[in-house]
């Protein structure tokens, strides 16, 4: 079974960073990137984040799209090796599925499925992306944070990057938008084709396709 096409979505500053040093992260972007991120959404399957991303945004993950455009809300998708998805977050409603490690338990009305772990015990790439396939989901986004776009990038699955840059410098002690990758050498680098740049707003979003 072929797997989903996988989109990374990423919203940093100049320096790559996602968040303070605290972990205060909304918004980096301005509105018009944030309403093309909700257009992504809306042509995804589905949309994949970890689970430090809930606990620190509590997003809603949904395609919130300006007057006069539709678009369905995609798959809602959390990893969360140890279930710590608050029953009151906002994404512990129907339509979202969290992803275990760990004897499944009730988190709100979301779905909680077990799935095999990495060496580190956190939901593997591969079986996350295999019970995916077996849902039809064709089209992934991931969405964060740092570790989880990392986890994919290792896994060698990223096939486009959705990249919206702010203005802003956060430094070394902000928050990554990739965690470490563990590279000793450049040529080692997961390298990707840039397709375009324009600006949005005081923003600038590029994309860009994974080299075969």
């Amino acid at each position: 079974m072929s797997r989903p096409r996988i989109t990374l979505k990423i919203a940093t500053s100049l320096d790559g960073r996602i968040g303070t040093s605290t972990g205060e992260s909304q918004w980096i972007t301005g509105p018009e990137a944030r309403i093309q991120g909700h257009r992504l959404r809306a042509a995804s399957d589905a949309v994949l984040v970890g689970v430090e991303t809930v606990l620190a945004d509590d997003p809603r993950l949904t395609a919130r799209l300006p007057d006069g455009e539709t678009g369905p809300d995609p798959l809602r998708v959390v990893l969360d090796s140890r279930q710590r998805t608050p029953s009151f977050a906002r994404l512990a409603v129907r339509g979202t599925l969290i992803l275990t490690t760990r004897e499944p338990k009730p988190i709100g009305e979301a779905e909680v499925v077990q799935v095999a772990g990495d060496p580190m015990n956190r939901p593997s790439v591969g079986a996350v992306l295999g019970l995916l396939s077996e849902r039809g989901v064709k089209e992934l986004m991931v969405e964060g944070g740092g570790r989880v776009a990392a986890a994919f990038v290792m896994a060698g699955v990223v096939d486009a990057i959705e990249w919206f840059r702010a203005p802003m410098l956060l430094g070394g002690d902000g928050r990554p938008g990739v965690a470490n990758l563990a590279l000793a050498r450049l040529a080692n680098a997961p390298k990707f084709r840039r397709l375009a740049a324009e600006p949005l707003g005081d923003d600038l979003w590029e994309r860009y396709e994974r080299l075969s």
